[in-house]
């Protein structure tokens, strides 16, 4: 195993998003033209700037549930569409649409922290020495990383239990002037576990797992329990010789040194091997954590 680099990374400037402010448990984000502030339990400092201030700024702001803090509803201060999209591109030739929506889970359709992985999954597959790399994305969501992977010019499969966000992922694809990427409906522990019973190899893989998830057919997914067991399928069906592989995990428990334990137990082969947390800049200079990643590759 060669020696690995720690790193702490954020997005580079980016025209239609940014973090405005950040403390009290909230954020205070712009994506596009519209303003949002929505709940951030990461945030324990104080705001920068004043409650009149965020209140002045914001088109929308979620409220939670007091019986369930992980629902609740927009609570609508000025006038802005349900539904509306934004663009991420970077020096290097990367250009997507994104389409963005007010969920009843805070969520929006986008973690603006991922742009670096977009940017990374970009210059491997441009760069890998196979023509037309195989990228299986799990747990993929919206599916910006596959977009990006498609883009790229990757063979990419999508993987979500969720149709309604695989829906949302083709819009995203389509709306990026693409197509081709393979949709799946599954379990993502049994669809790799049925790949390595096939044969099926991929030269990169993305795993981005929730800390706790049902499968389509209500399969239990804890992130402790098995992302161990994951991460060995996942080294029967990657490359031996062209790959690359990115973790990203959100558990608040979780250090990116558990991550590197986790692969490198897991990994014959683990070359070029960068480890660390993601994170955003606030205008005031505060940095919010927001998850761990790492992320190794064959060349």
């Amino acid at each position: 195993m060669q020696e690995e680099t720690i790193l702490s990374l954020s997005p580079s400037e980016w025209a239609d998003y940014e973090l405005i402010d950040t403390g009290g448990f909230e954020k205070l984000e712009r994506f596009g033209q519209f303003i949002l502030s929505r709940p951030e339990p990461q945030a324990i400092w104080d705001k920068s700037l004043s409650e009149g201030e965020w209140k002045q700024q914001a088109h929308s702001h979620f409220a939670k549930e007091k019986n369930n803090p992980e629902k609740g509803k927009w609570e609508q201060l000025k006038k802005m569409p349900h539904n509306w999209a934004i663009s991420y591109a970077n020096p290097e030739g990367l250009n997507i649409k994104l389409n963005l929506a007010q969920t009843s889970f805070k969520h929006i359709g986008l973690f603006p922290e991922q742009a670096v992985n977009w940017d990374y999954l970009y210059t491997k597959i441009k760069s890998c020495p196979v023509e037309k790399p195989k990228v299986l994305n799990l747990f993929a969501y919206t599916g910006a990383a596959s977009v990006a992977a498609r883009a790229a010019g990757a063979e990419v499969t999508h993987l979500d239990s969720v149709k309604q966000v695989v829906t949302w992922s083709r819009h995203n694809m389509e709306s990026s002037g693409l197509e081709g990427i393979r949709w799946i409906i599954d379990d993502a522990m049994k669809f790799i576990k049925r790949e390595a019973r096939r044969g099926n190899i991929y030269h990169g893989i993305i795993l981005d797992p929730p800390a706790y998830g049902r499968g389509p057919d209500g399969e239990k997914w804890v992130l402790e329990e098995q992302i161990n067991e994951m991460l060995k399928v996942c080294a029967e069906i990657l490359d031996k010789e062209n790959h690359f592989l990115i973790l990203n995990m959100y558990s608040l428990s979780f250090s990116s040194l558990i991550a590197a334990n986790l692969i490198n137990t897991n990994f014959d082969s683990v070359k070029n091997a960068e480890h660390g947390e993601l994170y955003l800049n606030d205008r005031f200079d505060k940095k919010l954590p927001l998850g761990i990643f790492f992320r190794f590759s064959s060349y």
